[in-house]
């Protein structure tokens, strides 16, 4: 089915098209171009450019780009424009306009990309869903989600990030949500806002692009709501988390080694809903997603039932098992991947997962199960960073860990401050840890690894892997609380 036209591009972008052509999709990477593909140029670490001719190669439809570049021939279908990062825009805009789709937009310091995930695997049972891939949320990842979007689109799920001031709204508007939702607001990029406060107000940006009439989804738990209260004058605010008061409220949550059991409140209907992992954090988004369903149209109570299905996506707490000995079924042990990202709000709530966890004694080398963390540095958190990473050894949960391996300068704050029946090994880099995987952990032990992308500390996660055979995690008694 054609997604875009020669004629249809070039009304959208105002260019010019030096051949017909039908386009099937939209892509950036030739690494991972399909067949019938548009190609956008687009110019970041290298000039996009470069790799025209390997697009078409690889059966692009046709390439979005200022001028034919070198190596391609004369015949071959170039939309061809001034910018290309704003043809790419203009064809976001289109494609936004001329569907009907109830749109949603999604932001927050922790949790959108678990959240966006969480609900289009639930929107998927109820109406044809499109969302981001992977974490394009940025100035080109939006409008390349938009330029994506099937006309017969019923539902659309776009995540929007940020880094620096100034960077959601002109994305929110972008993509005019009917729904606006703010995951929480924590101290994550701390360094380009100097306080919490300050991404509030950024975060709370997305509501400028929700359309008049639409529906704002809010956490109501963090101490910044009132701050994403003031950017929702012209839509209807539904609040979730635990307050009394609130439209969604959370009544209990259990979080169990393989699961998290949330019974809540929603408008004037209880639910229950079961997420086949652990942890506190991906509780509060489920309630959003819940909310975020209603809003669009959907089906709550059908959404409570199916969000099971999800599973989070890799670095993002993804249980697997990791078998160590082929010889023995239960020489294995359990692995929490992470390592996308970290603040110190997903670092207590990963700490809560680890500590619900039970190990299994009798097994390995050691022959007792061990509760282990493996933390890279949090990074961008400004002035409070030093402190930020030595206080997650007064964490609740942390108590219940028998041993933390860090990785990285930030880190060795907490390290130093760990008890030392606590401290395990301390490495300048990530990589330093990673060639020490083989010494660290053990079978029968659980194994949380976790730290912003920026400290590499995913390599630590590759290393353990590559200690055994990964498969995906599935609950057993012996793991069982």
């Amino acid at each position: 089915m054609s997604l875009w036209t020669a004629a249809e591009a070039v009304a959208a972008t105002g260019g010019r098209s030096t051949a017909e052509w039908s386009a099937t999709g939209v892509s950036i990477d030739t690494r991972t171009i399909e067949p019938g593909d548009l190609f956008v140029a687009l110019k970041d670490v290298r000039d996009g450019h470069a790799f025209v001719a390997t697009a078409f190669e690889k059966g692009a439809a046709a390439a979005l780009v200022t001028h034919r570049p070198k190596g391609v021939p004369a015949s071959a279908p170039l939309l061809i424009v001034d910018d290309v990062l704003a043809g790419l825009e203009a064809l976001g805009l289109a494609a936004r306009a001329r569907t009907a789709a109830k749109v949603i937009g999604i932001t927050g310091s922790v949790g959108k990309t678990s959240t966006k995930e969480m609900l289009r695997t639930v929107l998927a049972l109820q109406g044809k869903t499109h969302a981001s891939v992977a974490s394009y949320n940025n100035h080109w990842g939006v409008p390349l989600t938009l330029a994506r979007m099937p006309t017969d689109t019923e539902f659309a799920i776009i995540e929007i990030g940020m880094s620096n001031p100034g960077e959601i709204a002109p994305l929110a508007k972008m993509a005019a949500p009917d729904v606006g939702m703010v995951t929480t607001v924590a101290a994550a990029h701390l360094a380009a806002f100097g306080a919490l406060a300050g991404i509030a107000h950024e975060k709370g940006s997305i509501l400028t692009g929700v359309k008049d009439g639409g529906v704002a989804i809010l956490n109501g738990d963090i101490e910044t709501a009132p701050i994403l209260a003031e950017y929702a004058n012209r839509q209807t605010v539904q609040w979730f988390g635990h307050g009394a008061d609130f439209d969604w409220r959370i009544k209990d949550v259990r979080v169990v080694s393989d699961a998290t059991i949330i019974r809540l409140h929603g408008l004037t209907e209880d639910y229950l809903m079961r997420l086949s992992v652990p942890g506190r954090h991906f509780a509060m988004n489920a309630v959003g997603v819940l909310a975020a369903v209603q809003a669009l149209g959907g089906d709550p109570a059908t959404a409570a039932r199916d969000i099971v299905e999800w599973r989070p996506p890799s670095g993002r707490g993804q249980r697997e098992v990791i078998t160590l000995d082929d010889a023995f079924e239960e020489g294995r042990l359990d692995l929490i991947d992470d390592a996308f990202n970290a603040n110190p709000t997903s670092m207590a709530a990963a700490l809560e997962v680890l500590a619900a966890t039970k190990p299994i004694d009798g097994i390995g080398r050691i022959r007792k199960g061990r509760r282990i963390a493996i933390l890279g540095d949090m990074l961008e958190l400004g002035p409070t960073e030093l402190a930020d990473h030595r206080d997650l050894n007064i964490n609740d949960h942390m108590q219940a860990i028998d041993i933390v391996h860090c990785a990285g300068p930030l880190m060795r704050h907490l390290w130093e401050a760990l008890p030392e029946e606590r401290r395990g090994l301390h490495c300048e880099t990530a990589e330093d840890l990673a060639a020490k995987a083989g010494r660290i952990v053990d079978a029968g032990d659980v194994v949380l690894v976790k730290g912003s992308k920026g400290s590499k500390v995913s390599l630590v996660v590759d290393a353990i892997r590559k200690l055994g055979h990964r498969s995906a995690h599935t609950p057993s008694e012996a793991l069982s609380e």
